[in-house]
């Protein structure tokens, strides 16, 4: 369960650097942060496998960058339910569900099933490493 809280709170921080780096992204007040998280993982987990299979084709064709349209589309539908976050047209959509994509992946690489943030330590032994 702290995992969950954890990809919670990554998934916060990272709809909030897409808001601070993208004009076309708003946010207002660290609640609807946290509200828009939330509902953007709820989206994630009912809408997007649905979405995926409906449009495998144009995935196949476009060799997977379909995707991030997808993702667009439900970061646009999360604007539409919370007032405090708002975004302005299709390319923000696009271009912060690709922030968002990127912030997530590096911070959860960090973070355990138990949530607890683990690093990987290389020692160098002779000639290789462990």
């Amino acid at each position: 369960m702290p995992g969950l809280f954890i990809r919670w709170l990554i998934q916060t921080l990272a709809i909030l650097a897409a808001a601070y780096l993208l004009d076309g992204i708003e946010v207002h007040g660290l609640f609807s942060a946290f509200i828009a998280a939330a509902l953007l993982g709820v989206f994630n987990a009912l809408f997007r496998p649905i979405l995926l299979l409906l449009t495998l084709p144009i995935n196949v064709l476009s060799l997977g960058l379909f995707t991030f349209v997808i993702n667009a589309m439900l970061l646009m539908m999360v604007s539409g339910v919370i007032g405090g976050f708002t975004v302005h047209g299709f390319w923000p959509a696009v271009f912060g569900s690709l922030i968002i994509s990127l912030v997530s992946w590096v911070l959860t690489s960090l973070v355990s099933d138990q949530g607890r943030v683990e690093f990987i330590t290389l020692r160098k032994r002779d000639d290789h490493w462990e």
